[in-house]
């Protein structure tokens, strides 16, 4: 991924104030699809890429005929990455109509926006809340791993491709997505070639100065740091590492997708970062070329996993709601009882995944990936 353009920024600035709406003049019979996300502060990487790959599938299902006939209408909301107003943002949507939500795009926000959306029985498919928690209604399903997915499957690739041989793990014990991935990757190194001879925490009120937690990993011996984080603070990790003269190998999950457009941050530090992630830019295939020339030409920028989980999220919206059958003229509720049971019966061939299928605990079946930074670019191991 590239560094946000002039012409990305100033759109997520105009977006703080305006409602993103597609351009397409709609009729009543339109389906109103929601989505939040932080498209402004820390996280801003990911809301912006969901909200662009969202409102590109939602104009190209349009221009293909829409959904059993009916155009979308798609309306996205900033939450900053703050849980009171992701409920806020989910009122806003309510109050203009919504019938089904795509997102919301961070764990602990989707989390508390789930039990709003689970009361009112109003379908939501998040591209990226990976938190176990984030889906824990019978209405919500996810486009991403979950968090014990991400754990369990980095410590499996970390150990089946022999990548290290002791481990230091540096992560967020105030942070739901951080600790569940954490948890379950302490859980899965047990039965893997590689010990866990470090593993340190830091919270909300800490997450500047990395120093000694990178201290101990570097006087333990580590030759692999593994970071279930964020982007913002893994740049700040790979910058203090590089100070002090430490150079294990990095390796995080989707959460570390951005890292290459944070402000300031020197990339060629991040060169050899690997990362799980079920998409990479480069592949070869036809539909991720297809896809990444169309965002890059629309939006500037190559899209990261983000943008591919909500472009995916979208069009697993349009196969449910063609499987079940649903029309605009049917409120939330009836909608989402109607999705419920057609989400568990489908399968789809996306960028994330191909064959992919959901079970009744609206969790995604598909095979994990990982990539790795390559002369400042995603690149598929």
């Amino acid at each position: 991924m590239r560094k946000l353009t002039k012409a990305v920024s100033v759109a997520a600035a105009v977006a703080m104030t305006a409602t993103c709406f597609s351009t397409t003049a709609f009729a009543d019979d339109t389906f109103k699809i929601g989505g939040i996300g932080p498209i402004t502060g820390g996280a801003a990487v990911y809301g912006q890429a969901v909200m662009n790959a969202s409102q590109m599938a939602a104009d190209d299902i349009n221009a293909a005929g829409g959904i059993n006939g009916y155009q979308i209408e798609f309306n996205f909301q900033d939450d900053e990455h703050d849980a009171e107003k992701s409920v806020n943002a989910y009122n806003t949507l309510k109050d203009w109509g919504m019938q089904m939500l795509l997102g919301t795009v961070t764990s602990t926000p989707c989390t508390a926006v789930e039990g709003e959306a689970s009361n009112d029985n109003m379908f939501l498919l998040t591209p990226s809340g990976s938190a176990v928690e984030s889906i824990s209604g019978d209405n919500a399903f996810r486009v991403c791993f979950s968090d014990p997915n991400q754990g369990t499957a980095s410590a499996q690739y970390i150990g089946e491709n022999k990548l290290a041989e002791k481990v230091a793990v540096i992560y967020n014990s105030s942070d739901v997505y951080s600790t569940g991935i954490y948890n379950n990757f302490v859980t899965e190194s047990a039965n893997q070639p590689f010990e866990i001879v470090s593993a340190e925490a830091f919270t909300e009120d800490s997450k500047t100065d990395f120093s000694v937690q990178l201290q101990k990993a570097k006087d333990a011996g580590a030759d692999m740091v593994f970071l279930p984080i964020y982007y913002t603070e893994a740049s700040l990790i790979l910058t203090q590492a590089a100070g002090m003269d430490y150079a294990p190998t990095f390796f995080g999950c989707d959460g570390l997708d951005g890292l290459l457009a944070v402000e300031g941050f020197d990339t060629s530090l991040a060169e050899g970062v690997m990362l799980l992630t079920p998409f990479a830019a480069d592949a070869d295939d036809e539909q991720t070329k297809a896809f990444v020339s169309a965002y890059e030409e629309k939006y500037g920028e190559t899209p990261i996993q983000f943008a591919a989980d909500a472009y995916d999220g979208m069009y697993i919206i349009k196969t449910a709601a063609e499987k079940a059958g649903i029309t605009p003229d049917m409120d939330a509720s009836a909608i989402c009882d109607a999705l419920k049971a057609a989400m568990t019966e489908i399968t789809y061939d996306g960028l994330t995944g191909s064959g992919m299928t959901w079970s009744a605990d609206g969790e995604p079946n598909k095979e994990p990936k990982a990539v790795v930074i390559k002369d400042g670019a995603y690149t598929a191991m």
